[in-house]
């Protein structure tokens, strides 16, 4: 089973990002369980949401304790030893940032890639809603997921700007450095 922690601030569009991922693993052939925890939050909070996908039917109804996944849309809000003891051995982190795989090096043991999603969504238009950007660099991070079910997942739920959103899956996919 596949377990996945999305992390971010209000207005990133974090929330949304695991919605959609779900329903690419949906559109996959999966079984995808989302949730996330927030209050009323204000823009710039911290926001974290969840995602439990496997291809089997899922009726563990728990927290997510130790992901198998981290998908970061701000680097400030890593700290490593935490990480280190909140997520399983081995496991995938994609962090938005504009810094190289090098400021990262603290982070051994894990299989780390790096997109500088708020760059390529500004350009885009999209300000700072980078979640179509870090869905386009995590399906090519997952063999599993075939570009055309994120962008079909993203057409379908996106509530403007589908164009725009579209091309930030392509341009997250080409631009992920891995």
């Amino acid at each position: 089973m596949r377990e996945i922690k999305f992390q971010g601030r209000g207005g990133q569009g974090v929330v949304m990002a695991s919605q959609m991922l779900g329903l690419a693993f949906f559109k996959a052939g999966m079984y995808p369980q989302c949730y996330s925890l927030f209050g009323g939050e204000r823009r710039g909070a911290p926001v974290v949401s969840f995602l439990r996908v496997d291809k089997e039917k899922i009726l563990l109804k728990c927290e997510i304790k130790k992901p198998s996944e981290l998908l970061c849309f701000d680097d400030s809000l890593l700290n490593v030893p935490d990480m280190r003891k909140a997520m399983r051995p081995g496991s995938g982190v994609l962090i938005c940032t504009g810094q190289g795989l090098e400021a990262f090096s603290e982070m051994s043991g894990f299989t780390v890639a790096v997109i500088d999603a708020s760059a390529i969504a500004e350009k885009l238009g999209l300000g700072h809603v980078m979640n179509t950007v870090v869905l386009g660099a995590y399906c090519r991070m997952n063999p599993e997921l075939a570009l055309d079910q994120v962008i079909e997942a993203v057409t379908d739920m996106v509530p403007a700007k589908k164009e725009r959103n579209v091309e930030a899956v392509r341009r997250g996919y080409e631009n992920l450095i891995l």
